[in-house]
This record gives structure tokens, C-alpha cells and sequence, in this order.
């Protein structure tokens, strides 16, 4: 097509490496209660709260180069497992890709991650191939955590209007909830297991 037009087909691009938003560190240092994170673009995880590592992943032990919620969410089993409703989120998190992929369809950070999770798995590679995008900026989302059982959170979007290729998601539980006490319960067990790491604490 682009020969027939007689111009030069566009060569795949990557952009700069992304950098939290000092603003949206500041909130995140002062979110205690719930679970937040900063995404980027590809949905890279680019900053999180300490409630939020201890909820998903423990993301500063993960490399950085895989520090990716769509690609945890489909292939680190532990965080497929935390999803009581993993398809939703599958879903939610390919919608997303496809709707960057919509906006720079030469990306090739973007065309790695795709190609890299097609390979990987069949579902990925199935939803994928449907073009679906993203419309959902709010949800909620049912977890089995091993330490603080059931929870059912609220989750919002927000973008950064200095940046639109950040995002802030928070999670939520209604007050007075087992999932709110959950939380509390999670953020006190957090703060007890870093206090014994700081002091060398192995008991």
C-alpha cells in the first residue's frame, strides 16, 4: 500500500524511558490505606505504594524491564491466582494494549510485548487478535491474597493531565467491609514485616 502511494513505509519506534511524575510519587508516599500505582505506557509499572506490592507482586525484587501488569497479570502464576476474576482483568489489561497499539501501531516496545505474550499464551493470543479497546476507567475487582483472604476492591483510573501516558489506579474497599478490615489488616502486617527486615529480624 505504502509502495502504491509511492512513500516509504513508517520503520517501527520506540520512545524514551518513562519516569514516575514527582506529583504522583508524592501521592503515592501518602496513600497508606489503599493499594495505588502509577502505569505508564504498555501498562509498564512505573512507581506503587507499599500496600499495593504487598497486594500484587513484590515489584522492586522484579526486574525492571518486567515490571508490566499486563504481562505479570498472564505469566507469573502468582498474580494470575490473585485474580478471582482473572479473565476480567485479562481482558481489561489486553483492551488497554490494544487501545495503545491503536494510537502508535509502529511501536516496537509495544509490538515486542504483543508478539512476546501471543507466543506465551493462548489466551493472550486469542484476545489479541480481536482488537478490542479499552472504555472502563473504574471496575472492580474480586482477590484471594494469601496472607489477607477475600477482598473485593473498587479500582479508578486517573489520568495525569501533564502526562496522558501515566495513569494513576487506586484501589478501594467500602467502609465498615471484611475487605476494608482486610486492608487494614494487610497494611499492619506490611508495616510489622518491614520492621523486622530493617532491624535483621528473622524470627
Amino acid at each position: 500500500m505504502y509502495g502504491l502511494a509511492g512513500k516509504t513505509a513508517a520503520r517501527p519506534r520506540s520512545r524514551t524511558t518513562q519516569r514516575v511524575r514527582p506529583q504522583w510519587q508524592r501521592l503515592l508516599d501518602q496513600l497508606t490505606e489503599s493499594p495505588a500505582m502509577v502505569l505508564g505506557r504498555y501498562m509498564d509499572i512505573l512507581a506503587w505504594n507499599s500496600l499495593a506490592a504487598a497486594l500484587i507482586a513484590d515489584f522492586p525484587a522484579i526486574p525492571a524491564t518486567q515490571r508490566n501488569y499486563v504481562r505479570l497479570a498472564f505469566l507469573e502464576p502468582a498474580v494470575r491466582n490473585l485474580f478471582e476474576d482473572w479473565e476480567t482483568t485479562a481482558r481489561t489489561c489486553v483492551a488497554f494494549l490494544r487501545m495503545e497499539a491503536a494510537q502508535s501501531p509502529t511501536d516496537s516496545r509495544l509490538a515486542g510485548l504483543g508478539g512476546e505474550l501471543s507466543v506465551q499464551d493462548a489466551d493472550f493470543r486469542r484476545w489479541w487478535a480481536s482488537h478490542d479497546v479499552a472504555g472502563k476507567t473504574s471496575g472492580t475487582k474480586l482477590l484471594h491474597h494469601p496472607v489477607a483472604g477475600d477482598l473485593t476492591l473498587d479500582w479508578e483510573m486517573l489520568a495525569s493531565t501533564a502526562d496522558p501516558d501515566q495513569r494513576l489506579m487506586v484501589m478501594t474497599a467500602a467502609p465498615g467491609t471484611p475487605s476494608q478490615q482486610a486492608l487494614s489488616f494487610l497494611t499492619s502486617w506490611t508495616e510489622a514485616t518491614h520492621s523486622k527486615a530493617a532491624r535483621g529480624d528473622r524470627s
